[in-house]
């Protein structure tokens, strides 16, 4: 009898890290796709997790995350949007602007897709309308690029006396550069502004852009909406610091890491609900079926230290409708 007992408790033992192994495999794989790297990505990254968190899914527990990086380097998407695809990941979050989404997009037609892009879901043709996306693509619209005029508005609000501003563009993402040529000039010859473009698409090439600025002279920078940009946010601010320039950014990051001011979506937020989005995919729901969210919590951050550095006086209208003002 004993002997029965002891075999039974045997077999109990040699069963149970299969059956460990099944559960484990049954746990659902979110695959990250971003052009970037992810050293400066932690804010973001902990806003996808906690909208994975919103819909019951905690990394490390029941869903993992497979991440895909591309180190800026846009040439290695498409292969690391095959390689999630034939990773057959559960869900893939396109987190890194156009290139990402469309590399997805171009990989697969079954896996959903959740993407995070600042232009025109519809235009990009990523899905058929925001209310009814379609095919297996949905995701989130932060508006960032249609922010254009409002963000050189309040640029010229702090910088009054400006004439001339330089515009910093990424010429090998092509969408967002042309869109942000288009709008900044509409806008610039609006308000009486000059503008001069100023390309860069690696670190030297951004060092080379303000060396320019000891010989032109702008009265502010306009930093154009770019993922790439963002991921050289320190080096970015370290410039404008270095030549005295006045210079808008797109996001809080930047004003953070010690910009003058940034203007637009709470890309955080966006990252969120991108991972609310993947939850409910896991549990169900069809990307056909969820609709683009329109990201509609814009902010304005002003870093009045580095105002004060620059001897800029933020207006009163301003410093009262910011959504922060760093002290």
């Amino acid at each position: 009898m004993k002997r029965r007992g002891f075999i039974t408790l045997l077999g109990g033992v040699a069963a149970w890290p299969l059956a460990a192994r099944a559960e484990q495999a049954a746990v659902p794989v979110v695959g990250l796709l971003d052009q970037r790297s992810p050293d400066e990505l932690a804010d973001r990254l902990r806003g996808f997790r906690q909208g994975l968190r919103d819909s019951d899914f905690v990394e490390g527990q029941n869903v993992a995350i497979d991440y895909r990086w591309a180190q800026n380097k846009e040439d290695r998407l498409p292969e690391l949007a095959a390689d999630l695809v034939r990773r057959r990941v559960a869900v893939i979050a396109a987190t890194g602007g156009i290139g990402p989404a469309l590399a997805a997009k171009a990989a697969t037609t079954t896996i959903p897709v959740v993407f995070i892009v600042s232009d025109d879901p519809v235009r990009l043709g990523l899905v058929a309308s925001l209310a009814r996306p379609g095919g297996n693509l949905t995701g989130i619209n932060f508006f960032n690029v249609e922010l254009t005029a409002k963000r050189l508005e309040l640029l010229r609000e702090i910088v009054p006396a400006a004439t001339r501003v330089a515009v910093l563009i990424n010429p090998a993402n092509t969408e967002y550069t042309e869109t942000t040529v288009r709008e900044v000039g509409a806008a610039a010859r609006a308000i009486g502004l000059q503008i001069q473009a100023l390309k860069a698409s690696t670190i030297g090439e951004i060092n080379a852009a303000f060396a320019t600025f000891v010989r032109e002279r702008p009265d502010a920078l306009f930093v154009g909406q770019d993922p790439f940009f963002n991921s050289r946010r320190t080096q970015l601010v370290h410039l404008a610091t270095r030549y005295a320039v006045p210079a808008s950014y797109t996001a809080r990051d930047f004003a953070e890491a010690g910009g003058l001011m940034s203007y637009g979506a709470n890309i955080a937020d966006a990252w969120r609900q991108a991972g609310s989005y993947a939850g409910h995919i896991l549990k169900g729901a069809r990307s056909a079926d969820l609709p683009v969210v329109q990201s509609s919590k814009f902010e304005l951050v002003i870093n009045a230290q580095t105002a004060t550095m620059l001897g800029l006086t933020v207006p009163d209208k301003l410093i009262a409708t910011a959504d922060e003002v760093i002290e």
